[in-house]
């Protein structure tokens, strides 16, 4: 099944589940989504950052500092989670919820539960949707977001969880 034909699940702007329908259809009509994203960290306290192929539907090219996605109709946050570490990155990994945030602009509308886990790897990347990864500090990949293109409603997640100042 392509990407564009999944049926993925639809909410209200209070996460409440009103529909399902196809991917494609609900980037062409803007419609307000679930999705995961799972932080993966090393004992060092290093983020895993990804590098998104230039074929995704969102934000091509951009660097990602989650792995996640699309929960699908009839699949819960964790559930997702669960499929979306193995997908990308070829791992299992215990996960920590951390927060649900909502994020919105001209193209996305997305409500999101954010997982953490910790991972040394090694990983097998998703050669469709991950181009390459590293590890970085936390402080580093803000630094480096001035210079590159991240994903913003990633860096919102990661903006969340740094300490002020």
């Amino acid at each position: 099944m392509l990407p564009s034909e999944e049926i993925v699940q639809i909410v209200d702007e209070h996460d409440r589940e009103i529909a399902a329908v196809s991917r494609k259809l609900m980037r062409e009509q803007r419609l307000i989504h679930r999705a995961c994203y799972i932080l993966v960290f090393n004992a060092a306290g290093e983020l895993f950052i990804q590098k998104r192929t230039q074929n995704k539907d969102m934000y091509p090219g951009y660097w990602d500092v989650a792995a996640g996605g699309v929960v699908l109709a009839g699949e819960s946050y964790e559930e997702s989670a669960e499929r979306e570490l193995a997908e990308e990155l070829g791992v299992r990994g215990k996960l920590e919820l951390l927060f649900d945030q909502y994020y919105e602009d001209e193209n996305n509308r997305v409500w999101g539960r954010i997982f953490r886990c910790v991972h040394e790897g090694p990983f097998v990347l998703q050669a469709e949707e991950v181009e390459f990864g590293q590890f970085l500090p936390p402080a580093v990949v803000l630094e480096l977001s001035s210079r590159e293109h991240f994903t913003p409603d990633g860096l919102l997640v990661l903006r969340r969880m740094m300490p002020p100042g």
